[in-house]
């Protein structure tokens, strides 16, 4: 890809916030960013996302960020399981919340028709987590402008917004949309059973140039020269990208935010298991990848209460010491554990915030421990995005797993994976991705938690043996 592609801005479209982050490919970091909340609107027919008021930050965070640091290439990063029908210049029809929880008759009506998980690899889900059921919902309550739209994926959605081309692209299709069938390359049986397959825009790389920036948003931007826009990917597949591209042999990533998406690159091959959440993501050259799945973040916000604060290992061997645990699901419908309701031992409320933090950060760490049994996961753990910070979760898991653990404490490990399609399909490996000898002598700086493989035992025992335990109201979390 052309040399002078330093600066990239990557629009990141995350399912709680949204960011633009400048990210410098020959440094390797991000230099400038602003954020802002990913709101959802109940004002429509569903519950959807305000993408004319994410529009509207895009295109100001553009125009600010590029005054300091000169963009030279525009990316796109999005979370999964949303889609988007387009007619003209504008949606068709609003982009759905994932969690809006479609009625009961259309959800047991797609559930009759959706293809088999030796297929396409993608677990039944609650809501509209699998794109297929979105459409199919939108296709029985709104047909007239279901048959008029176009489909485009959701990064490519906003690809086109910026310059005008419309793609479709494999990360976002793979990720449980029951709409892909990883094995063979091609769109699942469902989306011919649906006559959908002439509705799709055309299948792009992530990698692709689809075009330049749109002048009249260029004109708001410091400079004269063209700016592409590349097609982008999937976030969690963002995440993966370095890794797979400067990395070889057996390793894992631990994609953390909302989600925590678990890749096990080279691992022990098995089989996946539907009822526990695993899945065949896609990777950026369209190859299936082993994962599995759980709202980590949202458990993490239920378990760890409405002011966390940073978990630190005197509250985690505190907590281990006096057996308090939090035991999975506080969000129903996803994950290793999706049918046990979430309770504490203990009553939360007697707590100490840091002991309630650190319990929040150990549960986590355990869930992620049996993630990376499932999809038979080996090698080093690279743990990219907010949970990479907590020093508690990273050094629980890397007991947990007997394996060295690897923290990236960027602001999101997404923005690098998407800067990195602006250098090309095959473009050498960017330096600051570390060594399987380099992710090992992080080992060493890890501290040992005292008590913790007694602990852990006792909490799988306890989920085993409860594993649709009631969730007391007293301790009652949030759930998703």
């Amino acid at each position: 890809m052309e040399s002078h592609i330093h600066n990239v801005a990557v629009v990141d479209i995350g399912k709680t916030n949204a960011k633009v982050v400048v990210y410098d490919l020959d440094r390797q970091c991000e230099v400038a960013a602003l954020t802002t909340p990913n709101r959802v609107s109940n004002d429509g027919p569903y519950p959807h996302f305000d993408t004319d008021g994410l529009w509207d930050f895009v295109l100001a965070s553009l125009a600010e960020l590029s005054r300091d640091h000169p963009v030279d290439a525009i990316s796109v990063t999005t979370h999964g399981a949303s889609i988007t029908l387009v007619e003209g210049d504008d949606l068709a029809l609003p982009v759905m919340d994932y969690e809006f929880p479609l009625d009961p008759q259309t959800l047991a009506d797609y559930r009759s028709i959706r293809p088999d998980f030796a297929e396409t690899q993608s677990p039944a889900l609650p809501g509209g987590l699998n794109v297929g059921a979105q459409l199919f919902y939108l296709e029985r309550h709104f047909p007239d402008r279901f048959a008029a739209a176009r489909i485009l994926t959701y990064p490519q959605f906003w690809a086109w917004k910026l310059c005008g081309v419309m793609a479709c692209e494999v990360t976002q299709l793979g990720a449980h949309t029951d709409l892909w069938c990883p094995a063979e390359r091609r769109f699942s049986s469902l989306v011919e059973g649906q006559g959908w397959g002439e509705k799709f825009a055309p299948l792009r790389p992530a990698f692709d140039q689809l075009g330049d920036l749109k002048p009249e948003i260029r004109a708001a931007m410091p400079g004269e020269k063209p700016v592409p826009v590349f097609c982008g990917i999937h976030d969690s597949n963002a995440s993966l990208l370095p890794h797979l591209v400067g990395r070889r042999g057996a390793f894992t990533v631990v994609s953390t935010g909302t989600w925590a998406i678990v890749f096990a690159v080279g691992g022990r091959a098995g089989q996946l298991d539907p009822a526990r959440d695993t899945l065949a993501n896609v990777d950026a050259f369209a190859r299936p990848v082993p994962s599995a799945r759980f709202m980590a973040g949202r458990e993490f916000a239920a378990m760890a209460g409405d002011a966390p604060g940073e978990a630190d290992h005197a509250s985690a061997e505190a907590v281990i010491a006096k057996g308090v645990m939090a035991l999975p699901s506080f969000a129903r419908g996803t994950g290793p554990f999706a049918e046990r309701a979430g309770e504490w031992t203990v009553d939360p409320d007697g707590l100490s915030q840091a002991e309630r933090t650190a319990a929040a950060s150990l549960a986590t760490a355990l869930t992620t421990s049996v993630c990376l049994e499932l999809v038979g996961a080996e090698g080093p753990i690279i743990v990219e995005g907010p949970f990479g910070r907590n020093a508690v979760y990273c050094d629980a898991l890397a007991m947990l797993a007997g394996r060295p653990v690897e923290a990236k404490t960027g602001l999101s490990g997404t923005s690098a994976g998407a800067a990195l399609l602006a250098r090309g399909q095959d473009a050498p490996p960017p330096s600051g991705v570390a060594t399987v000898e380099a992710a090992e002598a992080t080992a060493s700086a890890r501290r040992s938690i005292h008590g913790l493989a007694a602990y852990a035992d006792t909490w799988r025992r306890r989920v085993a043996e409860h594993g649709r335990a009631k969730m007391p109201e007293s301790s009652r979390g949030a759930s998703g």
